[in-house]
C-alpha cells in the first residue's frame, strides 16, 4: 500500500524574518538543513510558521519558496487554514497550483462552529480544491475540538488523508484511530506525545522540535518504526528537557529563539508575540548544549 504523505517525521517550519520582511535566503537555508537531516516532509505556514501574522502575499510567497527550495525531494504540505471556508479554499487551491503535495488546515478558529459546521468546512475544501487535505485539531488555539466521530466521518471523504492531532487527549486519538480507515494517517501535533501516539497506531508527527533537532526527532520515529521500542523510548527521554524548553512560552517564541541561538536565522518575531524572556533563553541554550545541538 502506498505510504501516506504525512507518515513519519515532518517539520512545522518557522518563518524567518529580517527587518520586518520574510527572510527568503534564511528560509531556503532552513529547508536545506531539514532535508539534509532526513526529514520526511515540510509544513510551511502553520502555527509554528506564524501564519496568523503573515499577509496573504507573504503566506503565498513562503509556500512558493519552500516548494522551490525542496525541489520535489520531500512532500510539502502547505498550511492553508482559515476561519473563513472560502479563504481556506483559496489558500488550498494556491497550494495545489504552486506545486505542494497537500494542505494542512486547522479547524476554524474564533467562530466556534458546531461539529456539523466543522464537517461541512472540511468537506467543502476537499471537494472544491480537489486536493489532499490534512485536518489540524488544536483546540487550545481554535476554541473548538474536532470529535473522534467527526474525524471518522471526514476520514471517509475523498482527498482527506489524515489529521494532525494536537488536542493532547490520547484517549480521543485512540478513538480516532479505531474508527478511521487504515489508510487515514493520525500524526501527533505535540512532540512530547509522539511516542505514545505511535504506540497507539499513530503514523508519525508534525514537529516543532524538528526545527532545531531534526536528526533526533527522526531517530525517535524511525527507531519505533523499526521495532526498536526501547531505543525510541530512550530518545524520547533524552529529548524531554528540549520539549519542555521549546514550549516554556507560546510557540513559536522559544523555537525561533533556539534557531537564532544556533545562528540559522534572526530571532525576529511578530507582535503580538514578543521575544523570549532572558531566563528562559539562558535555560534553552543550556539544554541545546547539553544535547550536543549547540556548541
Amino acid at each position: 500500500m502506498e505510504t501516506n504523505m504525512i507518515e513519519g517525521i515532518s517539520t512545522a517550519l518557522i518563518t524567518p524574518f529580517r527587518n520586518g520582511q520574510v527572510d527568503e535566503e534564511a528560509l531556503r537555508v532552513l529547508v536545506e538543513k531539514q532535508i539534509e537531516a532526513g526529514i520526511d516532509g515540510l509544513i510551511p505556514c502553520g502555527s509554528t510558521g506564524e501564519s496568523a501574522t503573515l499577509s496573504h502575499i507573504e503566506h503565498r510567497r513562503v509556500v512558493e519558496i519552500v516548494i522551490e527550495a525542496t525541489a520535489g525531494r520531500v512532500p510539502v504540505i502547505a498550511g492553508a487554514g482559515s476561519n473563513s471556508t472560502r479563504e481556506a479554499i483559496e489558500l488550498t487551491i494556491h497550494a495545489r497550483e504552486a506545486g505542494a503535495s497537500g494542505a494542512l488546515l486547522l479547524s476554524p478558529y474564533y467562530n466556534k462552529p458546531t461539529q456539523k459546521g466543522i464537517y461541512a468546512h472540511y468537506a467543502a475544501v476537499a471537494k472544491e480544491a480537489s486536493f489532499p487535505v490534512v485536518i489540524y485539531n488544536i483546540p487550545g488555539r481554535t476554541a473548538s475540538n474536532i470529535s473522534a466521530d467527526t474525524v471518522a466521518r471526514l476520514a471517509r471523504l475523498d482527498n482527506i488523508i489524515g489529521i494532525k492531532e494536537a488536542s493532547g487527549d490520547l484517549d480521543q486519538m485512540a478513538h480516532i484511530i479505531a474508527k478511521s480507515p487504515s489508510d487515514f494517517a493520525v500524526v501527533s501535533g505535540d512532540d512530547c506525545l509522539t511516542l505514545p501516539l505511535l504506540a497507539l497506531g499513530g503514523k508519525g508527527v508534525i514537529s516543532t522540535t524538528a526545527n532545531v533537532a531534526p536528526v533526533q526527532m527522526s531517530q525517535l520515529v524511525r527507531e519505533f518504526q523499526a521495532g526498536n521500542i526501547e531505543g525510541s523510548r530512550q530518545i524520547h527521554f533524552e529529548l524531554l528537557p528540549l520539549f519542555d524548553a521549546l514550549f516554556c512560552e507560546t510557540n513559536p517564541i522559544p523555537v525561533k529563539a533556539a534557531s537564532a541561538a544556533l545562528g540559522w536565522c534572526s530571532d525576529e518575531i511578530r507582535l503580538p508575540l514578543t521575544p523570549i524572556g532572558d531566563a528562559n533563553l539562558e535555560h534553552l541554550k543550556v539544554v541545546l548544549k547539553d544535547l550536543g545541538i549547540a556548541q
